[in-house]
């Protein structure tokens, strides 16, 4: 059976982007009865940031790993098999710091596996990720989707990079944004934010 992977990464108990996120999922969730949806709450339930041990264990063979080193990128392996397994990806976050929250990240640091995620070639690196569709949700307070601030947003074009590493090219974008800029610029924000996630759940 084909599943949704949800991922919301907001701290934030009223997060509009995790509000907008699931609601996508659910919409897209709707339109294909057979699907799934895998959630994970990165700030719920935040990963380990990788360390030293980590990064020992995924550079050794897997046939030549410890128990040890098995069991320490076990959470890493459950993180990459849920991502093989969706069809399709929602990505929730706020844009902090112009980028996105240290939970996500950590999240991409445990999936982005060489020999799993993606390989070298002789051409370079090659995507393993492949016949996906992702959905980016990015709440913010500010206007970041054009105009001034633009080149402050490194958020979506971070997870467009990394997402197109491992083999998703096919990505789109619902920005929710100007929450900052009073109750009616929110509302108008969050209303036109609802009907691209009806039209792109509508297309999935």
């Amino acid at each position: 059976m084909s599943s949704i992977l949800l991922l919301t990464s907001s701290p934030r108990s009223d997060s509009i982007s995790t509000k907008i996120a699931t609601d996508l999922a659910d919409k897209i969730k709707a339109q294909n009865p057979g699907k799934t949806i895998v959630h994970r709450n990165l700030a719920g339930a935040p990963l380990a940031h990788i360390d030293e041990r980590f990064t020992a264990a995924i550079r050794t063979p897997a046939d030549a790993r410890t128990t040890e080193q098995k069991e320490t990128i076990k959470v890493s392996d459950e993180l990459v098999d849920e991502l093989l397994a969706a069809d399709t990806i929602v990505i929730g976050t706020g844009l902090i710091n112009f980028g996105i929250y240290s939970s996500l990240k950590s999240w991409i640091d445990n999936v982005a596996r060489a020999g799993r995620t993606f390989t070298y070639t002789e051409t370079g690196p090659k995507g393993l990720v492949t016949g996906k569709k992702a959905y980016i949700v990015l709440a913010s307070g500010g206007v970041y989707s054009e105009g001034p601030a633009a080149p402050l947003n490194h958020a979506v074009p971070y997870l467009k990079s990394v997402l197109a590493f491992i083999g998703i090219t096919d990505v789109e974008t619902v920005y929710v944004e100007g929450l900052a800029f009073g109750p009616e610029a929110a509302e108008k924000a969050l209303d036109a934010a609802q009907a691209r996630a009806a039209e792109l759940a509508l297309a999935a």
